[in-house]
């Protein structure tokens, strides 16, 4: 090889750096010690060292869903892959673009009885939309480039596997540049649009509801919500797009929605989703048209029975669909319907937030994050019951809510905080986690440590996995396998480095979290939390 060759590991990462990857995420191991040795050689893409594989691609789908870009996590062969699985599986479901790599058998003995081989491409199938073994190594741009693209357009998972010993083969390869994408002409026109004009101009009772692809169409939707007459309610993941006291908004919607909130959505004769897929059974009206706008063709009508799919940007249509319903004469009886429901469930709020006595009502907890967290803070949200508890009590100014959507895997909290600050070093990250999702993956306290990464961890210690506890006690199950043998969780923080706090008692709630927020470096606070049924658990 010639002083001016580069081997197939050094390509690689000059394309990914080329396609504007920061960071990559990954457990060393042996099949990728020559990608590790290139990864040592310069000093474009930074790898983040964690402590298991599943919280390395749990990062990479944080980064991937706060940023839109690309995220990429690396893992050795066999048990590596079989790891990162998990994370893969939330980007999956969440449709963030990932791109995995793994290292693979020597080429020499691909499909042998080698340790830890097994056939990636089928044991990743899935979960990835491409997938592919490196067979030469002049064809790692041809196959990053297309990785790379299939992630960005399609929001989905990729992988590529590459032989242990290819990494440091020489490759004939040159980086590629992206395509520069101009748009020429809105997706949609109003000539398009007659039949969802006729559908919305026909409701009386209407409803709005929106999900993460509302982002940036927030103002639109309350205008058209004013002009229509509809009230709004959103998915968790646009929970935080719209300020609590926002005209015509009701709230979330389904287990930690607005309990309220459910009837007056039955009674609704034509509901607009605006880039949202979530469909909650039993808490949406059985009979009403159903407009949806999205930018995937493969979200419209996915397990929701959608009469017209615009397909479409949301702040296009939405503008297209104001100025036709400008001379509209909204229901005003309907209007105080959706006003009375927001009341009602604003004063329930309240009384909830401020439960007192010890252990601490979860209410009461999240009262006091929404207090002490900054308005631009990035909350990284654990599955299980602080889900529910911070999408019925939270009420958001301008936070951003990290969370795993479908996929909801427990242990996403940490993992999704560590990616967020290292995104984004300037904003203030929280970790909100509950005591089982936090044991899941309790060892990357010390990834916090190692980078000196300034999150705050709050976990709701109610010594159980609380959620299936609580549909065990609503659905007449005897209870078995959710009580939790937990750790001296402040102990164990002060022992990794990080800076440990305990609350008992509610009264030292916000001093202690603004303590925490204030304090320099990773922090953890312990609260003594009640073990409450949430009110809307169903079996």
């Amino acid at each position: 090889m010639s002083q001016t060759a580069k081997n197939v590991a050094e390509v690689l990462l000059d394309q990914l750096a080329n396609r504007g990857v920061k960071r990559i995420y990954g457990v060393v191991g042996d099949a990728i010690l020559g990608f590790m040795d290139a990864i040592a050689k310069q000093n474009n893409i930074q790898f983040i060292a964690v402590k298991h594989e599943s919280v390395a691609a749990m990062m990479a789908s944080a980064e991937a869903k706060l940023t839109g870009k690309l995220a990429v996590c690396t893992a050795t062969m066999g048990p590596g892959l079989g790891n990162l699985l998990n994370g893969l599986a939330d980007a999956h479901m969440d449709k963030a673009p990932v791109l995995a790599i793994t290292g693979q058998a020597p080429t020499k003995k691909i499909g042998t009885d080698f340790k830890q081989y097994i056939d990636q491409q089928e044991f990743i199938r899935p979960l990835a939309t491409y997938t592919t073994l490196l067979s030469h190594p002049d064809a790692i741009t041809d196959i990053v480039c297309k990785a790379v693209h299939t992630s960005l357009t399609l929001g989905a998972v990729t992988h590529i596997s590459i032989p242990k010993d290819m990494f440091s083969f020489p490759t004939k390869a040159y980086v590629q540049n992206e395509a520069k994408l101009v748009r020429s002409s809105p997706q949609v026109n109003a000539d398009d649009l007659q039949e969802v004009f006729s559908i919305l101009s026909s409701a009386r009772q209407p409803m709005i509801l929106a999900g993460v692809g509302a982002k940036g169409a927030e103002e639109l939707i309350q205008d058209l919500a004013a002009k229509w007459g509809s009230g709004i309610l959103v998915s968790l993941g646009a929970k935080t797009y719209f300020a609590n006291a926002t005209d015509h908004l009701l709230g979330g919607i389904g287990q930690g929605g607005n309990p309220y909130a459910d009837e007056v959505f039955k009674q609704a004769d034509v509901v607009l989703l605006v880039g949202d897929t979530w469909w909650p059974e039993g808490y949406v009206p059985a009979e009403a048209k159903i407009v949806q706008i999205d930018l995937a063709q493969e979200n419209i009508g996915k397990g929701i029975p959608v009469e017209i799919g615009v397909l479409g940007d949301a702040k296009e249509t939405l503008t297209l669909l104001l100025n036709e319903m400008a001379g509209n004469s909204p229901n005003q009886d309907w209007i105080q319907t959706c006003l009375k429901a927001k009341q009602q469930w604003d004063i329930k709020n309240e009384e909830e937030g401020s439960e007192t006595g010890t252990p601490i009502f979860p209410a009461r907890i999240v009262r006091a994050i929404e207090k002490c967290v900054a308005d631009d803070a990035i909350l990284s949200i654990d599955t299980g019951d602080v889900t529910v508890w911070m999408n019925r009590n939270f009420r958001p100014k301008n936070q951003t809510f990290l969370f795993s959507g479908k996929w909801r895997t427990m242990g996403f909290g940490l993992p999704g905080a560590l990616a967020a600050k290292l995104v984004q070093p300037d904003k203030q990250v929280v970790a909100i986690v509950g005591d089982g999702g936090l044991e899941m993956t309790l060892a990357d306290l010390l990834t916090a440590v190692r980078y000196n990464l300034d999150i705050t961890i709050i976990v709701f210690n109610n010594h159980a996995l609380q959620m299936e506890k609580d549909k065990m006690i609503v659905g007449g199950y005897k209870q078995e396998g959710v009580d939790l043998t937990n750790p001296d969780f402040v102990g164990i923080a002060e022992a990794c480095g990080l800076k440990g706090y305990q609350v008992e008692n509610d009264s030292d709630l916000e001093n202690t979290i603004s303590e925490a927020l204030q304090h320099k470096g990773p922090a953890l606070i312990d609260v003594t939390t009640a073990a409450v049924v949430h009110p809307e658990t169903k079996s």
